[in-house]
Parts: structure tokens; C-alpha cells; sequence
């Protein structure tokens, strides 16, 4: 029986995702677990897997095209086996095709009803052209061989550039960036004054959209600590003295982890708030927000409860270094139901984090200081973190909050509670 590989839903408020690069062609053998398609969603750039072992028997979308989640994207099937494709387009249910081979007539590929973002925000004849319409992961490959993206002719629908027009263009050996032309010195262009139109990119339009939902919609409010961070960096430098480089933990890895096990104390923010009830998440997944081109992602450390921290450095290090690359993997960005927003490697004193609808609190962290401290009446140098709670009054009070980070604070200031 042919297996139907649908548009996969990754995140809650996901629609729809547009079919970026078909990895594998129609006759391909394909495994599980291999990368089947590139899709883009209002995050990043992600790499689907295939759920079946087979031959590639058809696409069903084209690349550009939206596909709604749930759509069906590609059929698998076994070596010999024959399917009718036409039955599935037309939204019929898998089944053999004759047992006589029947050559479908060709047909016109079909126009999507609704053009993606990216599609529409070609410059026009009437528009500035300064605008380029690229995937991430070509951008990225553009600016890891230092090419002027502006020279790349694109393939893609309606002119965007692929990651096939990059590769395309480094095996034509063109030049980088543009050539100079020398000319007579002339007077220094004085500096524009204009002001300048920047189309918002479909992963700021969503932060806009579900940061103002959030500020419109939540009670939110806000709890302040400082917490005594000597014995904690003590601690990190005697753990990563034991561990190789991809397991070294960061103080990010820390705070996830007193989180998660104050979660486990105070579920009420470890839960979202559903009209009459209050949802209570079995699992801890923490999410930790990752700066990337044009915003934001939160990935998501599961289960970070139960999680040994080294273990926690290695998966996060992964999924930061996924989605800044533009490769997140569907499980990397979904089901958070709490998320850690750190800013102490800017040199951020303290700072308050929007929740992210359905969770009900967020925890921001600042940058770790040297600062003068009190203990046993004497004055000694210390190393000082704030850190803010925000959170859903809907779902819970100040005095519960206050609890959580006396909590967190607790296992950052005695850290074996975090490996015991």
C-alpha cells in the first residue's frame, strides 16, 4: 500500500508551508528518517523526513507552491508497485493504479490560490529593486562564500533564489562581487536622506503578530531576582574540565535546568490557560529563544527535567547550531510549554521577556556581573544574574511566582541540586 507523506504541523499556529526543494526525485529511493523535501513556514527553512522506506513514486505539490498542513505533499510505495496519481491530486484515497500501465495525459501544472509571501514581495517594474527574494539556506550559502547575492539569478518562483541557483553560480566561477570600473575621482555622493521601505519577512510578521496577541490578550506580570552565581560558575568550570567540547555546558544550560526542575514544583507555569481551565503540560519542554536572521526561534529541550545537563548542553548546541544554519528539524521548534530568553552575552543588565502564547510564563535572563556582596557581614567580591519572570495572571498570582524563582535561585546557588 503506498504511504502519503502530508505537510507536517509544526507549530500551533501553523497553516500552511510552502514547498521549498523536493530533495528527492520522482523514481528515488528514499529510507526512513532521510530528508524527503525542504518546506518553509512562518520560522525557518526545515528539513522534512521521510516517515517510510519506498521509491518516490510523485510529488503532488510543486516547489513554491503553498501547501496547506494536512495536504498530502508525495507518495512512497514499494519498487514495483504502480499508483494512481491522478486519483490522488483529485483528493482520492491511495490505491494501485491498473495492472495495465496507463500514461496520464500531461496537464497543466496548477496555479496555488494563495501566492506566498515571498512571491509576492518581488519588486515590480514600479517598485525599488534593491529587495531579493531568497531562502535562507541560500543566503546563507551566499554569505559563506562571500558572494553578492544580487549577482545570483534566481529559479525559483517568481525569481526567488534556491540553494541550486548558489551552487549553480559557484560552478560558473563568476565573480563574487561586483566589478569596479575605475573612473575620473569625483565629489563624494552626499549621504541619502530618503527614507527607506524594508518589506517585513514572513518570520517578523509572525513575531509581530503574536507578540502584539500576546500583549492585548494576557495579564501579564512581572517578578524580579538576583541570584548569587559564584557557586554555579564554579561548578560549570569543574563539570566542563570532564566533558568534550560538544557537551561543555553554558550558564544558559544552568538556568534551563533550575527551571525545569521548578517546574516540577509549580506547574501552574508549566501550563496554558483554555477559557474555563487551566491545562497542566505532563511534560517539561523548555524553549530557549535563539537570535536568527530576521528574529527569532525558540527551540526546545524535552523532558529537561529528566534530562542530565550535559545531555541538555549537547541537544541545545545542536538545535541553535540547526537554526541558525536555517536546517531546524520539525521536533526542534515544537512543543514548548515554558521558554528561557537569555540576553547576558550582550552585556544586559536585566530585561523583561513577552510571554509566547499558549504558554503561561517566560523566564528572561541578564548578564552574569562582578559586584561587591555581603556574606557573614563582610564585604567580598561576587557574581551576580537577574533575572524576570513574566506571567499569565490568568493562570497564576504573584506570591506563587515569587516561589518558582526562590526555586531557581535555590539550584543555582547550591548547583549539586542539578545533577542530584
Amino acid at each position: 500500500m503506498p504511504e502519503l507523506v502530508p505537510m507536517p504541523k509544526l507549530g500551533f499556529d501553523m497553516a500552511e508551508g510552502i514547498l521549498v526543494r523536493k530533495v528527492k526525485k520522482d523514481g528515488e529511493t528514499v529510507a526512513k528518517g532521510e530528508v524527503l523535501a525542504e518546506i518553509e513556514t512562518d520560522k525557518a527553512t526545515i528539513e522534512v523526513e521521510s516517515s517510510a522506506s519506498g521509491v518516490v513514486k510523485g510529488w503532488l505539490a510543486d516547489e513554491g507552491q503553498p501547501v496547506p498542513v494536512g495536504a498530502n505533499m508525495v507518495v512512497i510505495g514499494a519498487p514495483d508497485e504502480q499508483v494512481d496519481l491522478d486519483a490522488l491530486r483529485s483528493g482520492g484515497a491511495p490505491k494501485a493504479a491498473p495492472t495495465t500501465p496507463v500514461t496520464p495525459a500531461p496537464s497543466t501544472p496548477s496555479i496555488p490560490s494563495v501566492q506566498s509571501e515571498a512571491v509576492q514581495s518581488v519588486p515590480s517594474a514600479d517598485q525599488p529593486s534593491s529587495r531579493v527574494v531568497a531562502s535562507p539556506i541560500a543566503r546563507r550559502m551566499a554569505d559563506e562564500a562571500d558572494i553578492d547575492i544580487r549577482l545570483v539569478t534566481g529559479t525559483g518562483p517568481g525569481g526567488r533564489i534556491t540553494k541550486k541557483d548558489i551552487e549553480a553560480f559557484l560552478r560558473s566561477g563568476k565573480p563574487a562581487t561586483p566589478a569596479v570600473t575605475p573612473s575620473r575621482p569625483s565629489a563624494q555622493p552626499a549621504p541619502s536622506v530618503e527614507d527607506t521601505l524594508v518589506p517585513l519577512t514572513k518570520l517578523r510578521q509572525i513575531i509581530a503578530r503574536r507578540m502584539t496577541e500576546s500583549k492585548q490578550t494576557v495579564p501579564q506580570f512581572y517578578v524580579t531576582t538576583e541570584i548569587d552565581m559564584a557557586a554555579a560558575l564554579d561548578f560549570r568550570q569543574q563539570v566542563n574540565a570532564l566533558l568534550p567540547d560538544e557537551r561543555k555546558v553554558s550558564v544558559n544550560d544552568l538556568v534551563v535546568k533550575a527551571a525545569a526542575l521548578a517546574l516540577r514544583q509549580f506547574p501552574n507555569l508549566n501550563a496554558s490557560f483554555a477559557g474555563d481551565k487551566v491545562i497542566r503540560k505532563g511534560h517539561v519542554n523548555v524553549g530557549i529563544a535563539v537570535a536568527v536572521e530576521g528574529g527569532l526561534l525558540t527551540v526546545v529541550v524535552r523532558d529537561a527535567d529528566q534530562k542530565p545537563l550535559a545531555q541538555i548542553a549537547a541537544e541545545a548546541k545542536a538545535m541553535i547550531g540547526r537554526a541558525r544554519q536555517g536546517k531546524v528539524q520539525g521536533p526542534d521548534i515544537e512543543g514548548s510549554t515554558f521558554s528561557v530568553s537569555n540576553l547576558g552575552m550582550y552585556d544586559v543588565d536585566n530585561f523583561i521577556a513577552i510571554i509566547n502564547p499558549p504558554e503561561a510564563a517566560i523566564l528572561a535572563v541578564g548578564s552574569t556581573r562582578a559586584a561587591p556582596v555581603v556574606r557573614n557581614g563582610v564585604l567580598v567580591p561576587g557574581q551576580r544574574l537577574k533575572a524576570t519572570c513574566s506571567a499569565d495572571h490568568r493562570v497564576t498570582d504573584g506570591a506563587e511566582v515569587a516561589q518558582f524563582m526562590q526555586a531557581v535561585k535555590k539550584s543555582l546557588e547550591e548547583p549539586l541540586r542539578l545533577v542530584v
